[in-house]
């Protein structure tokens, strides 16, 4: 009996191959597709942690300038491939939402605790810089780290990011820790704003148009940009005091550290690693390569090398971890192009926009109500992708107990943080984000709890 061919069939439907080369003209309209996904994404969570933290808008203006750029980077590196960096498919990297929890709860803390904003952000960019060598380290022994984290610690993880990323979400949607402050919390101007937002997103994913449900999201933002518009509810005060053009300044806001920001880091690059093994393969499956073999492991390892390589880019200059993004996979069956050339474009345009602050500046002028309305569903989405692991898991008891007390502790820690109140300082550190106590909770469990019988009952304990 012959080996299964491990090229997908689907790959035959394909306009352009992996080392295809487009005409520019397709190739810029393919990249500018893939752009028009990627953007919000990008910038998003660079703008909810430096309103969060109370970043100024001069600050913050380098900081998703910095996002554009170093994304950019990242995805020449997956496209391109350099000896051991990079993947060699039409991969974007971009900034990522998994990171933004802890970063916005250690943040607060901090600044609540005394610590002037600079020095917060100093500390999480040395956080940063720390964190992103645990991934380079994985990339090194892969197989080990993917019998120590299996599929269903994996999903809790992801699970657990999304579900308390839905509080900031919901912060965001009423106006942010600004409005706290000022008593304008989910005043009506701000729901309204959120709401058409989030409405919008809904609607335009229902439509049977397929480009205009690929860029749902950033038409979304475009209709509550007008509506802030026409409410004078646009700041443009960071592009006001950004220069024309953004010369890469590392280490703007000096280098610091915090345990409390990096032990739930730690939890969270092990977890982006392996999703990103999942993101790759399936780019690997869509462009018609092997999704086995010596060089489906090399493609691994070269990616997930590039993961936390780029975050340690992104630490010295002044923006945060990157991961492998999912959302070109479904360009890419769009268009029928997977050519990795195209994704040369993609960094091109990305470096242009980070170098140039007035483009940062006019997505910085969003509201916050209406970028928390987008933000609600792209944080939802990151905890539907974790029931999607979970889902192609066998819930069997074990895997039933060990959600069940992940989960459990997890979300209680992040909703009544005072059950840690008496515990020692180093012990408090480590389990103070929901996250971390879930994930180390899952961890732990996965690794000493026995295997199930195949023939277990699969009934809830």
């Amino acid at each position: 009996m012959n080996a299964p061919d491990p090229r997908p069939s689907a790959a035959t439907d394909l306009l352009y191959r992996l080392d295809d080369r487009p005409r520019p003209w397709v190739a810029f309209l393919a990249a500018l597709q893939h752009l028009l996904a990627i953007i919000v994404p990008i910038v998003t969570p660079g703008l909810l942690i430096c309103q969060a933290i109370g970043v100024s808008p001069r600050d913050t203006n380098i900081i998703v300038s910095m996002s554009l750029v170093i994304s950019g980077i990242a995805t020449f590196l997956q496209c391109k491939r350099f000896g051991p960096l990079g993947a060699g498919l039409l991969i974007v990297q971009g900034t990522s939402f998994n990171f933004v929890g802890p970063l916005i709860g250690g943040g607060v803390l901090l600044v609540k605790q005394g610590t002037p904003v600079e020095g917060v952000m100093a500390a999480i960019f040395g956080v940063v810089i720390a964190g992103s060598f645990i991934e380079m380290g994985v990339s090194r022994v892969l197989p080990f780290i993917k019998r120590l984290i299996t599929p269903l610690v994996t999903g809790i993880v992801v699970l657990m990011i999304g579900l308390t990323l839905i509080k900031v979400g919901l912060i965001s949607m009423g106006g942010g820790y600004a409005a706290m402050g000022d008593g304008s919390f989910a005043s009506r101007e701000n729901l309204l704003l959120s709401g058409v937002v989030l409405a919008a997103i809904v609607v335009l994913n229902r439509l049977p148009v397929v480009w205009m449900r690929s860029c749902a999201i950033i038409i979304a933002l475009a209709i509550g940009y007008a509506l802030a518009a026409y409410l004078g509810r646009l700041n443009f005060a960071g592009m006001h005091e950004a220069a024309l053009f953004q010369v890469p300044m590392p280490l703007h806001f000096g280098l610091g550290f915090s345990w409390s920001l990096f032990i739930p880091m730690v939890v969270i690059y092990l977890v982006t690693s392996l999703e990103a093994i999942g993101d790759i393969t399936a780019t690997s499956k869509i462009s018609g390569q092997p999704v086995e073999g010596p060089v489906w492991m090399q493609r691994i390892k070269g990616g997930v090398l590039v993961n936390g390589a780029n975050s340690l880019l992104a630490g010295l200059f002044n923006t945060f971890p990157s991961s492998v993004f999912a959302q070109n996979n479904g360009i890419i069956q769009l268009t029928g192009i997977a050519s990795r050339y195209v994704g040369l474009w993609i960094a091109a345009m990305l470096v242009v926009l980070g170098l140039f602050p007035a483009v940062a500046g006019v997505l910085q002028a969003v509201p916050e109500p209406v970028l928390g309305g987008a933000a609600l569903v792209m944080f939802g989405a990151v905890a539907a992708a974790g029931i999607n692991i979970i889902a192609g898991v066998r819930l069997d008891r074990r895997a039933l107990l060990i959600i069940s007390v992940s989960l459990a502790l997890g979300l209680g820690v992040s909703q009544v943080p005072e059950f840690l109140a008496n515990l020692p300082a180093a012990l408090r550190n480590v389990l103070e984000s929901g996250v971390a106590t879930g994930g180390i909770c899952a961890l732990l469990m996965n690794w000493f709890l026995p295997e199930s019988p195949v023939n277990d009952e699969q009934a809830p304990v």
